[in-house]
């Protein structure tokens, strides 16, 4: 039995084994750099998490878009970093232990790379005239890549526990 396969059948074989090996490497390298993106945005939540405790409030704004816009926890809408600056500023002024930790469950990068969702747990405890106080929930965050710099574009904070005076 002779085989014998011309040089066309030969050159298709070799491009579709080229073209295998060029999309395993492209989902590879989209997979490394989704991995590498997530990364970079847990990083942020931890160091924005650290300015918290720091109460330093430039800090904790460095991590917001231009357009930042959230739902906080007591229903109110914030519509810019100034804003949610100012909100921290206040609150760290009259708390003088206030903090506030989000953990993230879920970051899910955009197949463009450019957008992310994160979601997760979060709380704040502080001391009041009446004693200890801790609340906390469930957040979303849409993070966007702005000059290759993941940004909080904007976050929903919602309320699912509190304890402490104050709470009903």
């Amino acid at each position: 039995m002779e085989l014998s396969l011309g040089i066309e059948t030969v050159g298709a074989a070799l491009r579709a084994a080229l073209a295998i090996n060029l999309a395993v490497a492209s989902v590879v390298s989209a997979t490394t750099v989704a991995a590498q993106d997530e990364g970079q945005i847990r990083r942020a939540r931890a160091e924005s998490n650290q300015s918290i405790a720091r109460h330093d409030v430039p800090g904790i704004v460095a991590f917001l878009a231009d357009e930042y816009q959230a739902s906080v926890s007591n229903g109110n809408f914030v519509k810019s970093p100034g804003e949610m600056g100012t909100i921290f500023a206040a609150h760290f002024a009259e708390f003088k232990d206030a903090i506030y930790v989000r953990t993230p469950d879920s970051v899910v990068v955009s197949s463009s790379g450019q957008t992310a969702s994160e979601t997760g747990n979060w709380t704040g405890s502080w001391t009041k005239p009446g004693g200890p106080f801790r609340i906390g929930g469930r957040y979303a965050a849409y993070w966007r890549k702005v000059a290759g710099k993941w940004l909080i574009h904007s976050e929903l904070f919602v309320p699912l526990f509190c304890n402490g005076p104050g709470c009903s």
